[in-house]
């Protein structure tokens, strides 16, 4: 991979920024795991102005990357340009078992326990509602099976539209360079961050994101994925036509959702707006946002029955 060149005046500037205990150690913190500046300051015992001060300073210089989930914010490493390239060579040559370093992981790893049990909190909470709805249709293993072979391409950076509890960015995420989740919901957030955190995944983050007006660059995706989610809304073709904008020239969408059918509870219950959508439907909507259908398949429920479910997939390609 080819890193951009700074200027030499943000050469240095970036070399004064990380040139501070404090903010080297932000650095390495924010390497390993997107964090809260409330979680930093439990990490770091500094105050909260403090550690503020030292991120607006990163911030500045192109070291860490910041984005808003509701009230809170949450930083990490930079990705991309000099900054970023900058950053992770003066971490790689930092001695991994400093004194300073490991207790700070240790504190972390405490960070991470916590957001584990909210996680596990929630997924409890959640749970009888999430398998009142996997048994109505084709087990989830097939399901994801199928997605993979969809998926069956190059691609270098993954995109996940309402990405929910972030299963689809453990699944596809440990083949990209870089991913990203977006989705509405902090309390979602907060469960896919756990969860991705216990795969550990580092090439992934997480931002909060109407799947209208999507908090990404465009053309900047070569896979996008929208699983299980145009039934939630009032308008699919509207959403699809966003991922579409995300997608680089030739970039791939994987769209998963339901066939049509009659089952009213999922509406009473569980906020579905749609029951379902037909192929040519879909279809009908990729054309519509500037993309070429390739494949579609069914994947029927294990058993018959009016209430049961057919999981459909679409694959569709960026035309220009």
């Amino acid at each position: 991979m080819i890193h951009a060149k700074a200027p030499l005046s943000a050469t240095l500037a970036a070399l004064a920024a990380i040139g501070e205990e404090t903010r080297l150690r932000l650095c390495a913190l924010l390497g390993e795991a997107e964090l809260a500046v409330s979680e930093l300051v439990a990490i770091l015992g500094q105050s909260q102005p403090r550690v503020s001060r030292h991120l607006k300073l990163l911030l500045e210089a192109g070291l860490v990357e910041r984005h808003r989930e509701g009230a809170w914010a949450f930083f990490h490493l930079s990705t991309q340009g000099a900054g970023a390239a900058l950053a992770r060579t003066v971490l790689a040559s930092v001695d991994a078992n400093d004194p300073r370093l490991a207790a700070d992981r240790v504190r972390l790893d405490e960070v991470r326990s916590a957001r584990a049990a909210r996680a596990e909190k929630y997924f409890a909470a959640q749970a009888p509602v999430w398998s009142e709805t996997r048994r109505l249709h084709a087990p989830e293993a097939e399901v994801e099976a199928a997605i993979v072979k969809a998926a069956d391409h190059h691609f270098s950076r993954l995109l996940d539209i309402g990405c929910g509890a972030g299963r689809m960015l453990e699944l596809l995420a440990p083949r990209a360079e870089t991913a990203v989740g977006v989705d509405l919901s902090p309390a979602m957030l907060g469960v896919a961050r756990a969860q991705i955190e216990q795969a550990g995944l580092r090439n992934i983050q997480l931002r909060q994101g109407d799947i209208y007006a999507l908090p990404v660059e465009a053309g900047a995706f070569d896979l996008a994925v929208v699983h299980q989610v145009l039934h939630y809304l009032d308008t699919p073709a509207r959403a699809l036509r966003e991922a579409a904008r995300a997608l680089a020239p030739h970039g791939r969408l994987i769209v998963v959702d339901f066939a049509p059918h009659q089952n009213e509870i999922l509406r009473e219950r569980h906020e579905h707006r749609r029951l379902g959508f037909s192929r040519r439907e879909v279809e009908d909507y990729l054309v519509g946002a500037g993309l070429e259908p390739l494949a579609h398949r069914d994947l029927a429920p294990e058993s018959a029955g009016a209430e049961k479910l057919t999981v459909s997939l679409w694959l569709a390609k960026k035309t220009a």
